[in-house]
């Protein structure tokens, strides 16, 4: 289901890409019909909602619920696979006996989470603020710079939606295979190499002719590592970092995030266009390679793990940190 989102926003963006070629629905007079295709997918979501189980995890924990959350798990995962899940959930409910459900602010506030709150937040903005969306927002000036006639600058944006979906499809095939951490911090890293390609590209787009098809290559292989690995693994950590007490609340406050950081990038990108021209990807060049880092100094590997087994991996690189910080500082105070 967590990799269902990501299928689905891509599988979005390139039905949008599609029928807003002049072709179907992108003539300036047919853009209210365009504009109101967004209805559909509304009308069937609410259609479909009411034949949806609720979480499992929040009828036993949150609601105490056992009926439900077995009617839920047998929806789910059928009559056969429901025990282990059950199970599980079970494990996580006994080791929060009387914890609350924590509140937005709340969690804001709580030490004993901070660390994987800090890693959602830096993830999600850092998924909308890695270039994915300059590229989406000005498709058209970026294929113009790279030498792309005109007339064909709306089909190979819709190249760029087909490779992000393709790549959607295939980061839920592998996740639970090559892991999350190697997923996410592999996307990061190929993504810090194509920004660098582009701007020795586009820097050198008049030396020869072969230049503008290579920042073309340099794009498509910028948006497939994309969707190899920040795309799609960034919703999935933000569930899997938190357990029931806390996650509701690590949603809201990464949700949020991550529509700021979408709102921020759609206006600042033109002005640093006009400031740093060809140089424009260096920024995104620092976001991706310093979360490629990060990732791959502070967050474990979540697959195959109980939420709590990954909150308790969590608590223990804390205690470490602040042993080896505590030694260090007694060490040299002696």
């Amino acid at each position: 289901m967590g990799m269902g989102t990501s299928i689905f926003i891509t599988g979005g963006i390139l039905t949008g890409q599609v029928i807003g070629l002049k072709e179907l629905l992108g003539k300036e007079e047919q853009w209210p019909i365009l504009l109101s295709t967004t209805c559909i997918p509304a009308l069937l979501q609410l259609l479909i909602l009411p034949w949806f189980p609720e979480s499992p995890r929040y009828l036993l924990i949150d609601k105490r619920d056992d009926e439900g959350c077995k009617k839920a798990l047998k929806q789910l995962h059928g009559i056969s696979g429901c025990d282990g899940e059950w199970t599980d959930i079970e494990k996580e409910k006994n080791n929060f006996v009387d914890f609350q459900a924590k509140k937005p602010w709340e969690l804001l506030t709580d030490r004993s989470v901070r660390r994987q709150l800090l890693t959602v937040l830096l993830l999600n903005a850092a998924q909308q603020l890695n270039g994915i969306n300059a590229i989406y927002f000005y498709a058209n000036y970026l294929f113009k710079q790279s030498g792309v006639p005109a007339d064909k600058i709306p089909y190979v944006t819709v190249g760029t939606g087909a490779c992000e979906c393709i790549t959607a499809l295939t980061c839920g095939l592998l996740i639970d295979r090559l892991g999350r951490k190697v997923l996410i911090t592999g996307g990061y890293t190929l993504m810090s190499i194509c920004c660098i390609l582009f701007t020795l590209t586009l820097s050198f787009q008049d030396a020869s002719p072969v230049f503008p098809y290579m920042s073309m290559v340099c794009v498509f292989a910028f948006i497939l590592s994309f969707g190899l690995g920040p795309g799609g693994v960034t919703n999935i950590l933000t569930t899997e970092l938190f357990t029931q007490t806390a996650r509701p609340a690590a949603h809201i406050i990464a949700g949020s995030l991550n529509w700021l950081s979408f709102f921020i990038i759609g206006l600042v990108f033109p002005f640093i266009v006009i400031g740093l021209q060809q140089y424009c990807f260096l920024v995104f060049l620092a976001v991706c390679s310093l979360m490629a880092i990060y990732i791959f100094l502070f967050v474990p590997e979540t697959k195959n793990k109980t939420f709590v087994e990954i909150q308790n991996e969590f608590q223990s690189r804390k205690a470490r940190s602040a042993d080896g910080a505590g030694t260090t500082l007694l060490s040299t105070f002696i």
